[in-house]
């Protein structure tokens, strides 16, 4: 079998398996699991195969044509080189692991195959756009992916906060849609084609005409699908859906999808000095912003989400400088230690049995009953927080040396404004991303708390995947040293400079977080039980799964939780508040988009009601008051009839008198 066959069939099973499932998984449900798992484990397996006979060599390209257009030409394309190779792999393994964690943790569940049959639809779609060639084949994979969150995130459409936040997400992401889609047109007409390679060829002879406007209305798709200021506020509350749809999300579908669109185009970026001051903007302002929101919220989930949008803009934030190596090197070994965070935060749930908000202070005893979710998860936190030698702390220092090099005097054309910018949100990150680690691990398993209840052993399955993704958590970074002669050949390796600078905010965050604990960690103690307080400025509520209407007598439904044992309320001060709410963002939204649109709304509910409605019913009266007018004549009485004919011969005979008198 060919390389390019080989790399037809890895998008291709994911979709047959989704097919599949969705045609027999009511008719038979034995068939639901194999259909699952099996078609996107073979994926996985085929783009290992892919990856290892491409090997970072030379780019492979193949193409067909769709259609005739009649101008600029569809091409079915495909386009492999190390970084698309590369993720495809990632895809692969992140979705195997969550089909196989969601035959436990969704086993009871009676909309399982419908769920399984989205999952492999939407790997199916990513793995398009990482291999496809053709900017509109790759929105059609964009755009699939958008509607496969709408109804993943929508899963428990039973509750209110499923629902809005699957609106959320699907109206959000089509926000940054809409431009983005007229960027790709604008792209393709000043190129002649939508085949990628040919882009860059047009990029490198001059003959895009609009640079900068066309990267800004790309920019806004990319933000949108990436979860990035101002387009970030969806991703948060798409904690409603299912924990393993988190995992797959975050990790290697959707929110990859922008900062790779990016990697592959990079160059129509980097045509527009003022595009990438914008980027590196947008990647600073979601750093710091995420991060300090991360370290307000007391929901596992949602500490996870922030924590999401501020890996996202340390890719960006490489892309902004001009090293697509040091983004896609991050959003590799990201890939990894957060589907392993966020499955382990199921097993967390699946343990304590609560995921509202608040649940970080109910949740003691859990390192002894986890042991596997501890220490897996604790590794993962080590490498999110970039604490050498594990995965997070190559390739954070890789965009921290990316942008380092930005700054000095062979830039090669990347504006040192960038460059700075990406650096000092970047360390100030670093600081803060330790910190909010720190805190998830203190809180959520050594905790002073009351004990959260027993639900019984974890499922085999459930804590076997910890397991396997927590080799590439622990290791991957020594790819550093090889992933050169797949990428662009950038160095990945740490730079003495910033693995100082980093580590040592790094440490400084965590050593601060847990002088913080130490201090408000005795109040948790004497807290009774439901007795936190709400916070009337904390972000909505966030349910998950069956666990919250079965323990809410126990725990409170809390939409925020006012908790003094809370070293991040400490840590921010008056901050706090203003962070659990992700800076009012979403208000602020409301007052400029929402309530203009709905009374723009009403009001053309009123003109259509009271003016419009009212001709047509002032043209349907009309004739009707004229009909019950001569209606009225006709009584069926002859004597009434014979009065009128002599009363109306008497008026004539008269006129004519007195027209002849007058005559």
């Amino acid at each position: 079998m060919t390389t390019t066959t080989t790399a037809v069939l890895v998008p291709l099973l994911p979709f047959l398996g989704a097919a599949a499932g969705l045609l027999l998984g009511r008719r038979a449900p034995g068939f639901v699991r194999p259909l699952a798992v099996l078609p996107t484990l073979a994926a996985a397996v085929l783009a290992v195969v892919v990856a290892w006979r491409q090997g970072g060599g030379e780019p492979l390209d193949a193409a067909r044509r769709l259609t005739p257009t009649g101008s600029v030409p569809i091409d079915l394309a495909l386009h492999l080189d190390g970084f698309a190779v590369l993720v495809a792999v990632l895809v692969g393994v992140v979705a195997t692991c969550v089909q196989l964690y969601s035959t436990a943790y969704l086993r009871d569940d009676p909309r399982y195959p419908s769920y399984a049959a989205l999952v492999s639809l939407f790997t199916s779609a990513m793995l398009l756009v990482v291999y496809s060639g053709d900017l509109m084949v790759l929105l059609v994979g964009w755009e699939i992916m958008g509607i496969c969150s709408y109804f993943l995130v929508g899963h428990y459409w039973e509750t209110e906060a499923a629902r809005s936040a699957s609106l959320k997400a699907f109206l959000v992401t089509k926000l940054g849609d809409v431009p983005f889609l007229i960027g790709i047109l604008a792209l393709a007409a000043d190129a002649g084609t939508f085949r990628i390679n040919g882009i860059l060829s047009a990029v490198a002879s001059g003959s895009i005409g609009h640079p900068t406007l066309i990267a800004l209305l790309l920019l806004a798709g990319v933000a949108g699908k990436s979860a990035q200021f101002p387009l970030h506020t969806w991703l948060p509350d798409a904690m409603a859906g299912p924990t393993p749809v988190s995992a797959l999300i975050h990790a290697a579908t959707m929110v990859a999808a922008g900062v790779y669109f990016v990697a592959r185009l990079l160059p129509v970026f980097t045509a527009s000095s003022a595009a990438l001051v914008v980027l590196a903007v947008m990647a600073a302002v979601t750093m710091v912003g995420s991060a300090l929101a991360a370290l307000a919220q007391d929901d596992i989930k949602r500490v996870l989400a922030y924590s999401t949008v501020g890996q996202l803009g340390y890719m960006t934030g490489a892309l902004a400088v001009g090293d697509r190596d040091a983004a896609v090197f991050h959003l590799i070994t990201h890939g990894a230690f957060k589907a392993l965070l966020f499955l382990g935060a199921g097993v967390i749930i699946h343990a304590a049995g609560t995921n509202s908000l608040g649940a970080m202070a109910r949740m003691g005893g859990l390192a002894k009953r986890i042991p596997d979710a501890y220490w897996t998860m604790t590794i993962a936190l080590l490498a999110l927080a970039a604490i050498p030698p594990f995965s997070g702390f190559f390739s954070k220092e890789a965009v921290l040396g990316a942008a380092e090099h930005a700054t000095g005097a062979d830039a090669h054309g990347i504006p040192h404004a960038a460059g700075w910018t990406v650096l000092v949100a970047g360390l100030l990150t670093a600081l803060l991303t330790a910190g909010y680690a720190t805190r998830l691990w203190l809180r959520a398993f050594h905790g002073k708390g009351p004990e959260a209840p027993d639900h019984g052993r974890q499922p085999t399955a459930m804590n076997a995947v910890l397991w396997v993704l927590f080799l590439p958590t622990l290791g991957l970074g020594l790819a550093a040293w090889k992933l050169p002669d797949w990428f662009d050949g950038n160095s990945l390796t740490p730079t003495l400079t910033t693995s100082v600078l980093g580590t040592g905010c790094a440490l400084a965050g965590a050593a601060v977080t847990y002088a913080a604990w130490r201090r408000t960690a005795p109040l948790a103690a004497r807290a009774p039980l439901g007795a936190v307080a709400a916070d009337p400025d904390a972000a909505p509520y966030i349910s998950e799964e069956e666990t919250i209407a079965t323990h809410v007598a126990a725990y409170g439904n809390i939409a925020g939780a006012h908790d003094p044992s809370d070293p991040g309320r400490l840590l921010l001060g008056p901050l706090h508040r203003h962070a659990v709410a992700g800076f009012h963002l979403d208000a602020v939204y409301s007052a400029l988009f929402v309530r203009p649109v709905r009374a723009a709304a009403g009001l053309v509910r009123f003109l259509d009601r009271e003016v419009v409605d009212a001709y047509v019913r002032g043209a349907a009266g009309a004739p009707r008051l004229l009909g019950a007018a001569v209606r009225r004549a006709q009584t069926g009485n002859v004597q009434t009839y014979l009065s009128a004919l002599l009363a109306g011969s008497v008026v004539l005979a008269v006129a004519a008198v007195l027209v002849a008198t007058g005559a």
